[in-house]
């Protein structure tokens, strides 16, 4: 990318989020923050129990990473995010207008066995099916890619870097 954007990397969970934020951070040279870090505990509280957040427990999460982006407007920047829906990408470009969304995408086995596989997480395989169900693809209007996940964390950092850089040109 010839400007420094801040990349969202969004998707459901189980799709990599975490794994390949820091990989695309490392290989644009900016700094990554992981968005669970912005969930207050009550959110990760009830995620934990199973229960899938609504509206009103998101819009403070995404506040704080539209205003972790907005601070790196211009320096650019990685931050990871479900973005599962349209509104929840609409909030953070109302607070970094610039930010860029990198979809990582897959079939739902593929990351069912993924997220069946992971340990030390709060996020349940349970509520797979309301992330899906909530899931809202990027709009043609939308500033961002979207890269499927059926490779290795590497090849879909290598992926994700040429489609960011396509956006640019």
């Amino acid at each position: 990318m010839s400007t420094p954007h801040v990349v969202v990397v969004m998707g459901v969970a189980g799709t990599g989020k975490t794994t390949v934020g820091p990989l695309l951070a490392d290989a644009l040279g900016v700094p990554y923050a992981e968005g669970d870090d912005f969930h207050p505990p009550s959110n990760i509280a009830k995620m934990s129990a199973g229960t899938p957040l609504e509206d009103a427990d998101r819009w403070p999460w995404l506040e704080a990473i539209g205003a972790w982006a907005h601070s790196r407007a211009g320096l650019g920047g990685v931050v990871s995010s479900s973005a599962l829906k349209r509104a929840y990408r609409d909030r953070l470009r109302d607070e970094a207008p610039g930010a860029v969304f990198l979809h990582l995408t897959g079939d739902r086995p593929l990351i069912e066995r993924r997220m069946g596989e992971r340990q030390g997480h709060f996020m349940p395989a349970g509520l797979l099916d309301s992330q899906f169900a909530t899931l809202e693809d990027l709009g043609a209007d939308e500033a961002g890619v979207a890269v499927d996940v059926s490779g290795t964390p590497e090849e879909i950092t290598e992926q994700a870097v040429a489609s960011l850089r396509r956006l640019d040109s």
